[in-house]
């Protein structure tokens, strides 16, 4: 596995967990993580020899991204995502901070499989670039 690559393209993660709590709302946030999955799995296709695997744990990091920006900014965040924050407060005896990580970890899960299945597609387009054994 290539952490490194995993964890500089989790850097789209942190991006929009603080982009989405602070300016972007949840209207147009499908387009700007649509274009961050293609180039994230055109990346993955070109840089390593596990693709799937590769997407599924760049979802679970961006996740912990995510979550973690939306906690901290919760204010702000809510302030923006009033759907979000509905759905939350349907739950009973939750609060709506441990909603968000309720919601976000599964939603980290499908998120890595969509990148990995994206990769995986991406790989049938481009050559990956020779790398050492250990990725």
């Amino acid at each position: 596995m290539n952490w490194k690559l995993i964890l500089q393209l989790s850097m789209f993660g942190l991006a929009m967990g603080v982009a989405t709590a602070l300016f972007i709302p949840s209207t147009i946030e499908p387009v700007f993580w649509l274009a961050i999955f293609i180039f994230c799995a055109y990346v993955i296709a070109k840089r390593t020899s596990r693709p799937f695997l590769h997407g599924l744990f760049l979802g679970l990091a961006n996740c912990v991204w995510i979550i973690a920006a939306h906690v901290l900014l919760f204010d702000s965040y809510v302030s923006s995502h009033a759907r979000e924050l509905e759905m939350m407060q349907g739950m009973p005896s939750v609060s709506p901070r441990f909603g968000i990580v309720l919601f976000g970890i599964p939603i980290g899960v499908i998120s890595g499989c969509v990148i990995g299945l994206f990769a995986l597609v991406a790989r049938r387009f481009v050559a990956p670039r020779p790398s050492p054994a250990y990725r």
